[in-house]
């Protein structure tokens, strides 16, 4: 089913499955071809996937400019309302920032004893940043032992922002799964000899990221 524009969302699935909440990453909006090929997919899958962009992106796109993403509070602020429109229970996630701030909102609504947190059943994170390019010693995980929902992070094995080599060197969370598709980047792309191609990770991670919602939320 075609993703359809519904106000400042762009929604996949039907309007009574499970619902997942996908936020974009740092460079690319909501309508990029890796959030629409993921979106539909899960659409298809039985879950329905709700896009919505962070308002920088929203400037960025009315002024046909670059623009650098807000300082994490003002994102953390613009998805908790997100989470109010919309209603739960759900799952929460996105790709590289927005996976990694749907895992900060949970801890931060933990540590504020916030009642909407327990809407949250579950976070997936498409491409987590664990680390800033070029830093892996600045690790973007000490809120994890916060997040107090199950934690799904599908990550190419390759990833310059948290490779296989770095991460399984991490003592994680027992409620923190990450499953690897094998030679991918950032984007989980392979390279030609690896013998996979992008459009395999990506399927296979559609299906991991749905069977993950509809087991939290069915």
């Amino acid at each position: 089913m075609p993703s359809v524009e519904t106000g400042r969302h762009l929604e996949a699935g039907a309007s009574k499955s499970p619902t997942f909440v996908f936020a974009h990453g740092a460079g690319a909006g909501m309508e990029s071809d890796f959030m629409e090929k993921v979106a539909e997919g899960m659409g298809a899958l039985g879950v329905r996937v709700i896009r919505f962009e962070f308002p920088y992106m929203q400037i960025r796109r009315a002024l046909g400019s670059k623009r650098p993403p807000d300082r994490a509070p003002k994102l953390l602020e613009h998805y908790k309302a997100e989470l109010k429109a919309i209603g739960g229970p759900l799952v929460i996630g996105g790709k590289s920032l927005g996976g990694r701030m749907a895992s900060m909102l949970v801890a931060q609504l933990r540590e504020e004893q916030d009642s909407s947190v327990d809407d949250i059943k579950g976070v997936v994170a498409f491409g987590y940043p664990f680390h800033p390019q070029g830093k892996p010693e600045n690790l973007r995980t000490d809120h994890f032992e916060n997040v107090s929902v199950p934690m799904l992070v599908l990550q190419g094995s390759r990833d310059k922002l948290g490779d296989r080599g770095l991460i399984n060197g991490l003592a994680l969370p027992s409620n923190i799964d990450v499953r690897w598709l094998e030679d991918g980047d950032h984007d989980l792309k392979p390279r030609k000899v690896s013998g996979y191609t992008h459009d395999q990770h990506i399927s296979q991670a559609i299906k991991m990221a749905s069977e993950f919602v509809k087991e939290k939320l069915c």
